[in-house]
């Protein structure tokens, strides 16, 4: 069987890891080796210290167009809370990103999904559950849930909200409708919208300069900071980067940082 996750480099920059979800002609719909084989790719990543930045797209026209529907048709209802797709990711993050699905948050790479055409239910689960969100004009959004007798699933209820607000996320999971891509940027469902021809290269630019440009150690805290956010009052928040920052002025890249700014040559940060 063809692999249904392929994992590439930008071509430009060796630090930018391209995971694309490989079934064009079924629109990258998921099937359990396809959920397998991305969650392999993705915690491969980030083991992966070379790596800086990671880019979730699909082959051809599709994003990922929900559950294969030949599986979700026989899917058992036990099968929600299978002991191998609930498998800790990093046991020093937090229990709630270390779901089926929720293990976005718990890696120490940003992630940007590159949404290149449909994203419907776990499609679009996949996509809330990256840092952010760039799509092409021609991409189109559905919760697709109610539409198949379903709920809102995989923690979409608590994330949907915090992204387009109360009354969009009612009205995105109650009548599970398409949205463009221009809607979806107006309420903030994406961050950026790109002609399709030049998603990937746009997407890929910006991946870059993270890559070479901003300590790798930065992120992956603040990345931390900004998914523990939701459960910590300001007075924890402002402990929590206190604590931090104690330990940034200490480190190698905040040395490279002023450095390079002084001596007005590209940054050489290490992560450390």
């Amino acid at each position: 069987m063809d692999q249904e996750i392929s994992v590439t480099r930008s071509e430009r920059n060796d630090h930018v890891a391209i995971i694309t979800m490989n079934r064009p002609d079924k629109l990258n719909a998921l099937t359990k080796v396809m959920e397998a084989e991305l969650r392999d790719a993705m915690e491969a990543a980030d083991r992966d210290d070379t790596i800086r930045v990671v880019v979730l797209t699909g082959a051809g026209k599709g994003f990922c167009a929900g559950m294969d529907i030949n599986e979700l048709e026989i899917l058992p209802p036990g099968d929600i809370r299978a002991a191998q797709w609930m498998r800790p990711y990093d046991m020093n993050r937090r229990a709630d990103y270390q779901s089926r699905y929720g293990y976005f948050p718990a890696m120490r790479k940003p992630v940007i999904a590159a949404i290149n055409g449909a994203a419907a239910g776990l499609g679009l689960v996949f996509a809330l559950y990256s840092d952010m969100r760039f799509a092409s004009s021609r991409a189109a959004f559905s919760t697709a849930f109610a539409r198949r007798g379903l709920i809102a699933e995989h923690g979409i209820s608590w994330l949907l909200p915090r992204v387009v607000g109360p009354g969009h996320a009612a009205d995105l999971l109650y009548s599970a409708r398409k949205v463009t891509a221009q809607e979806a940027l107006q309420m903030g469902l994406v961050d950026r919208l790109y002609e399709p021809d030049s998603l990937m290269a746009s997407t890929l630019a910006y991946a870059d300069d993270l890559a070479e440009n901003v300590s790798p150690r930065s992120i992956g805290v603040m990345k931390r900071q900004l998914w523990e956010q939701p459960f910590q009052t300001l007075a924890e928040a402002t402990q929590l980067a206190n604590a931090e920052m104690f330990e940034s002025i200490q480190s190698e890249d905040f040395t490279e940082g002023v450095s390079h700014f002084i001596e007005r040559r590209p940054a050489r940060f290490t992560g450390r």
